[in-house]
């Protein structure tokens, strides 16, 4: 389906220009899979919501800003992705989904998160790059699973001291804050196998040798941060030469000259973390 055919569907409310758009999507994918990314809706289409078995639900790039109560309904839902729409606050029924362990809400105009995210005690990976958040909300501190964490391009100047209290978590992206003092609670966080405050105003870089599980740091500064033997240290001025790819808390080694680019608006199957 064209594009101008989608806008034009996903503007007009009848149950037959959604059932168009939808295509088969009448009955439960036998791969318990929905993916509606880059179909311009407005809203979602209410018979979604009954497919209760649904574990998977893609509505990256379109136009939401609200969701249904309905889909508190898909109780077993693992893993939702609502990155690149126009949400200016998390839907609160996003958390009743309490099977979710991977949950996408990059480039959004969020400002804050509500305190019943904590409800989501299965969570391990959780991306909010690319929003409005001048703090990192302190609710995050209390997702004890959380394993990966993308809070890049917004507008962080400090984190919680309460993060530290995330032993699960292994990797944290950061690029792309106002930064100015590396976050001293990260050096109170021994488990984190990578940091990366790439593309901040951090003047200064204490030692991160005393941090056993880390294996890769990535920073923009003028004078490399000391680390243990062994540890990849990926800037301007370091010894690496390739960077690592963020995408969906993985990281893959590219050339050089290819920077580190956004999550894409489709998250291929594949590269989900498993729950």
């Amino acid at each position: 389906m064209g594009n101008s055919l989608k806008a034009i569907v996903a503007f007009v409310p009848s149950n037959e220009c959604q059932k168009y758009l939808l295509e088969d999507l009448e009955e439960m994918p036998v791969d318990k899979m929905v993916d509606l990314s880059g179909s311009q809706l407005r809203r979602l289409p209410l018979h979604i919501c009954s497919f209760r078995e649904l574990v998977k639900l893609y509505l990256s790039d379109n136009n939401l800003n609200h969701l249904p109560p309905e889909l508190e309904q898909l109780q077993n839902l693992q893993i939702l992705a609502l990155d690149f729409n126009n949400f200016k606050a998390l839907p609160l029924v996003v958390c009743t989904l309490k099977q979710l362990c991977i949950l996408y809400l990059g480039n959004n105009k969020l400002c804050s998160l509500p305190l019943e995210l904590r409800f989501l005690q299965n969570l391990k990976t959780l991306w909010i790059e690319s929003n409005c958040l001048q703090y990192l909300p302190e609710v995050v501190c209390e997702l004890t699973l959380l394993k990966t964490l993308h809070a890049g391009s917004n507008a962080l100047r400090t984190l919680p001291t309460q993060l530290r209290c995330l032993q699960e978590l292994r990797t944290i992206w950061l690029s792309g804050n106002l930064l100015s003092e590396f976050p001293a609670v990260l050096l109170d966080m021994p488990f984190l196998e990578v940091i990366d405050v790439d593309r901040n105003s951090i003047r200064f870089f204490p030692s991160l040798a005393h941090l056993p599980g880390l294996k890769l740091v990535l920073y923009d500064h003028f004078f490399a941060p000391k680390v243990a033997k062994g540890v990849r240290r990926v800037g301007r001025w370091s010894e690496e030469t390739p960077e690592p790819r963020k995408r969906s808390g993985a990281v893959v080694e590219i050339p050089l000259d290819e920077r580190p680019s956004p999550p894409p608006a489709v998250k291929p199957e594949l590269e989900a973390e498993p729950c």
